[in-house]
């Protein structure tokens, strides 16, 4: 596909459309325990069932996009728990197989129902879907807490991170999804090895390149935004730029700073504005925004320049549904003036 596969996309969905919202809170919530290194990747092994529903639920929700539960999974992490070289490259083309699947099923349920349905229970609405398949970075995989801080260390080099993620990158690849998504991308360093490893391998699926941000104005590591976004708008591959895992606070000015670079799709999948203790493993209660605030940031984020809204850690298939709605008013509201 080429570089006119999000621009097609777009205009399809009416402009603006819509990514999933968070995994491991989901698989949580179905009774999975990701109290492991792996995270949600663990359920490639013990509950890909429970995935495919997670994923069935964010598309009866709204959702256009469908993102793979191969954040934390990385044939380094598999081999680490005994698995072998050719188990972890099956686990991690599963994860893709698994939201290719739950597209079939959606799709299928479509067609049984007699014509579009639009319920405050769910949505069947025939219309592009793409599965992007998520790739987390090296701080991800350290399972440290190092993708909130983006510090790596000075022995950790462009040529180190493309040798991590390199075979990673080409079995997801060869897993057919629509898209490749370089998630949580904390410094400047990753974001090059990622651009210099789509261009070595002639990678030919489409790319976005999200970042996040704990000050409202640069990566996490302290390097700058523009800077990084930059090297996302001068990658031929990348058709979409934009940032995740934020607090909804953030999100508008960042978009600003990314349209000075770019003039890329941008896409925002915010968490819910709740703190992670890295130490202790889990999110802070009660320190994010309620859905209905997380949605009430929604328009201003399209009005100042975002095409593809979503969510991250801690939101719910209720928020994906209130961004659905939202989209689908002001698309409504814009198609009358």
């Amino acid at each position: 596909m080429s570089s006119s596969l999000m621009t097609d996309f777009l205009r399809q969905s009416g402009g603006a459309a819509v990514i999933d919202g968070g995994l491991a809170t989901e698989l949580e919530r179905h009774g999975a325990d990701l109290n492991d290194p792996l995270w949600s990747a663990k359920c490639l092994l013990t509950s890909p069932h429970l995935i495919r529903q997670v994923h069935l639920d964010y598309l009866e929700a709204g959702a256009d996009i469908l993102i793979s539960a191969s954040y934390q999974a990385t044939i380094q992490g598999f081999e680490a728990k005994g698995f072998s070289r050719e188990e972890s490259e099956t686990m991690l083309r599963r994860s893709v197989e698994i939201a290719r699947e739950a597209r079939d099923m959606y799709f299928e349920r479509c067609s049984k129902s007699s014509c579009d349905s639009v319920t405050d229970d769910r949505i069947l609405k025939h219309r592009p879907i793409l599965v992007a398949a998520s790739v987390g970075s090296y701080g991800a995989y350290l399972a440290d807490g190092s993708e909130y801080s983006g510090n790596y260390g000075d022995a950790i080099t462009v040529e180190t991170l493309k040798d991590f993620h390199r075979r990673r990158v080409q079995v997801l690849v060869e897993s057919a999804p629509d898209l490749i998504a370089f998630e949580t991308i904390p410094n400047k360093i990753e974001a090059q090895a990622y651009a210099e490893l789509l261009e070595e391998e002639n990678i030919k699926i489409p790319a976005w390149f999200s970042f996040n941000s704990k000050d409202g104005v640069n990566v996490v590591s302290g390097d700058s935004l523009l800077e990084c976004a930059s090297i996302a708008e001068s990658c031929k591959r990348v058709v979409s730029v934009g940032i995740n895992c934020t607090p909804p606070r953030f999100i508008s000015g960042l978009i600003l700073i990314i349209k000075k670079v770019t003039a890329k799709p941008i896409l925002i999948y915010p968490n819910s504005g709740e703190f992670y203790d890295a130490d202790r493993k889990e999110w802070v209660q009660n320190t994010g925004v309620s859905d209905e605030d997380f949605v009430s940031y929604v328009s201003k984020w399209c009005e100042v320049g975002a095409s593809l809204v979503g969510g991250c850690c801690r939101t719910t298939p209720n928020t994906i549904k209130g961004i659905y709605r939202t989209l689908s008013n002001r698309s409504s509201v814009l198609s009358l003036r």
